[in-house]
């Protein structure tokens, strides 16, 4: 995983491919990606760093997904996300998307990119600072030199099995 810290938080899902994953060429639909990292994203801030306050108040403000190999329904795929920049009002994650071997396909990296995530808590019209359980959660570590904007962070890692 070159693209994913291995001392920040990071957490993986194991998934199938499933029918409604795929489109009309027969391989994973782009959109299927995304749902992906989210359940990863679910496992890195529910069950690892126990932020169950994340969710409602972290849009989206950038995504980036560079697509390498296909995936095919029925084949299996680890999907893993990291932390890779924490900044005052932002966070971005780097996750890559993973096929095991399946059906004569050898596997490998099939997805990687970046979501970045702002902090607008409810009410709020704009973004706000972190609270200090999401950066203590994040970064309890801080290294003498490291600035607002990237945090470095103690090892954890998650990973579960899903269908």
């Amino acid at each position: 995983m070159d693209r994913l810290s291995r001392t920040n938080p990071r957490a993986s899902v194991d998934r199938t491919v499933e029918w409604v994953d795929t489109d009309a060429s027969g391989h994973q639909h782009n959109s299927a990606v995304m749902r992906w990292v989210e359940s990863a994203e679910a496992e890195l801030f529910l069950r690892t760093l126990k932020l169950p306050d994340y969710f409602p108040s972290v849009p989206r403000i950038h995504q980036e997904i560079h697509f390498k190999a296909k995936l095919w329904f029925g084949q299996r795929i680890t999907a893993t996300v990291g932390i890779s920049k924490l900044g005052r009002t932002s966070m971005t994650y780097a996750f890559e998307i993973q096929g095991h071997p399946h059906d004569g396909f050898a596997g490998g990296l099939a997805a990687f990119g970046t979501v970045t995530v702002a902090h607008v808590p409810p009410g709020s019209a704009k973004a706000q600072p972190w609270p200090a359980a999401v950066v203590e959660a994040i970064a309890p570590a801080q290294p003498a030199g490291a600035d607002d904007h990237s945090r470095a962070n103690s090892p954890r890692t998650a990973q579960t099995a899903g269908s």
